[in-house]
């Protein structure tokens, strides 16, 4: 979620507050009583479909002998509620490379553009007329030329501010461009409602290559973050402390939080995306096509968007994906069994921090029955008010053992978790009522310890460039500072 010169658009955030009160005048439900769902039998599909009970057991089985130390019964109770839940199958056969930051990303999505010989779906919340934006339109524009179908999803509220003549060009090429919900309601579709926003960033690639997780397509993501840890001088925080990270002692290096600094041009922004190869491409396909076909536009030109897939790797993944039309979000869903079925320790990565009672509840109970509980979230942010409302949850997670650390260095904009060391998520959910209400959210729920290695790899690198927030000197903020917390909060529903 980038709100790029939001607060200089008065008359928009006007509506659009009008819009949040009129849409939200009592408190949903996020998700129902899971323990209340029946426990499914696991399914695990191939490249030639599902497998048969044995196959899957035998899978499963060997994850779950692969796990050093404790047993998990992550493979257990877990899965089976998970199922439940999702819905969606979990595919085996899958290649996954884990991209850092815009640099990383980009340089892949336009390697896998290039290649592409029959057709390329986007899907994206932001696509801006800006360096990195017009790079994007040129390629798009350039394969469409050369025969590729292209086609394009933008969501309306996230475009804003890109050009109508910036969209009609790719058009004009041949390329299909498809406004998600367009804010003029002159142009809406059936159950138009301003507040319902296509979050999503998935790229498709001819049916064969899948790419998503938090990265817009903004030149806000050209400075990659991961050098600097070596800037600046030598007395730059260099990672926790061991009484930070048991949570014990005040003489650790935390700090007196104050107001969260502002933005510098050109700060660098920490990402997390991944590219995918295999099975589940043709799943996250599906849901690029649901999508299409829901906004009731011209139906997408005929081409092999479901050509025959091979195993190309032995990551086992779950395509998951979030509708407000539905009762609830299943992204939250599975997050929160995961949660509540965590053994060892709980390692979630996430810019936007407004979380329901579930969530806060959840996390506390884990905290309590010894499970390592730790949350990086950003030190600095794009929208101030969140960060508000987020600090306004830190106390009271701070005296339950949850451990908090916020990200000095960069603009955290990534949705990533890890439990037990088996269970990684990675995609476009914030954990904020915005996400889980109002918004079509998209992630990946990965199953295996090799790439959550890679996971935990990744999150002990970002603390790093943490700092970690103690209870005492969280405790002698500032009244202002508690004042604004307060007064977000009340918008916390909202943000």
């Amino acid at each position: 979620m980038i709100f790029p010169r939001l607060r200089k658009t008065a008359r928009f955030a006007t509506i659009l507050c009008l819009s949040f009160m009129v849409g939200c005048s009592s408190i949903p439900i996020m998700v129902p009583d899971m323990s209340t769902r029946a426990p499914r039998q696991v399914k695990l599909e191939g490249a030639s479909g599902p497998l048969s009970s044995k196959q899957s057991k035998a899978i499963l089985a060997r994850l779950e002998k692969s796990r050093p130390g404790a047993k998990t019964n992550i493979f257990e109770r877990h899965l089976a509620i998970e199922e439940a839940v999702a819905g969606s199958p979990l595919v085996v056969g899958n290649k996954i490379v884990l991209l850092i930051d815009g640099p990383t990303t980009y340089d892949s999505m336009f390697a896998a553009i290039e290649q592409a010989k029959d057709h390329i779906n986007l899907e994206t919340y932001i696509l801006e007329d800006d360096e990195i934006g017009r790079r994007f339109a040129d390629a798009l524009i350039k394969k469409q030329q050369s025969g590729v179908q292209v086609n394009l999803i933008y969501d309306s509220v996230g475009c804003r501010n890109t050009p109508a003549d910036f969209f009609k060009r790719m058009a004009d090429s041949g390329i299909k461009v498809l406004e998600f919900n367009p804010i003029n309601p002159l142009n809406a579709r059936k159950g138009w409602y301003l507040n319902k926003r296509d979050h999503r960033k998935l790229l498709v690639v001819d049916g064969k290559v899948a790419f998503i997780g938090g990265i817009n397509i903004s030149s806000v993501y050209s400075s990659s973050s991961l050098g600097s840890a070596t800037k600046g001088s030598s007395s730059r925080w260099r990672g926790p402390s061991k009484s930070a990270i048991s949570g014990s002692g005040s003489s650790s290096p935390g700090f007196k939080p104050a107001d969260p600094p502002p933005l510098k041009p050109g700060q660098p922004w920490r990402d997390t995306h991944m590219r995918m190869e295999g099975p589940v491409v043709a799943e996250f396909q599906k849901i690029f096509m649901e999508t299409w076909n829901k906004q009731k536009d011209e139906p997408l030109p005929q081409r092999n968007y479901f050509p025959e897939l091979v195993a190309k790797g032995h990551d086992v993944v779950r395509a998951i994906a979030s509708s407000p039309d539905e009762p609830y979000s299943v992204i939250y869903a599975t997050l929160l069994s995961a949660i509540k079925n965590a053994e060892t320790y709980i390692y979630i990565t996430n810019a936007y921090f407004v979380p329901d009672e579930q969530l806060s509840e959840a996390l506390k109970d884990a905290a309590k029955r010894g499970v390592d509980v730790r949350l990086l979230l950003p030190g600095k942010s794009d929208f101030a008010l969140v960060l508000h409302a987020s600090h306004s949850y830190y106390t009271d997670l701070l005296e339950s053992d949850v451990k908090i650390y916020e990200q000095q260095e960069a603009l955290l904009h990534a949705k990533t978790a890890l439990i037990d060391g088996v269970w990684s998520t990675v995609g476009s959910t914030n954990l904020d009522w915005r996400s889980f209400i109002h918004n079509q959210e998209l992630d990946a729920v990965i199953l295996g310890y090799d790439f959550g290695g890679q996971m935990r790899s990744m999150f002990e690198k970002d603390l790093q460039e943490s700092k970690p927030i103690l209870l005492q000197e969280w405790k002698k903020r500032s009244l202002l500072k508690r004042l604004k917390e307060r007064v977000a909060r009340l918008w916390a529903r909202w943000l």
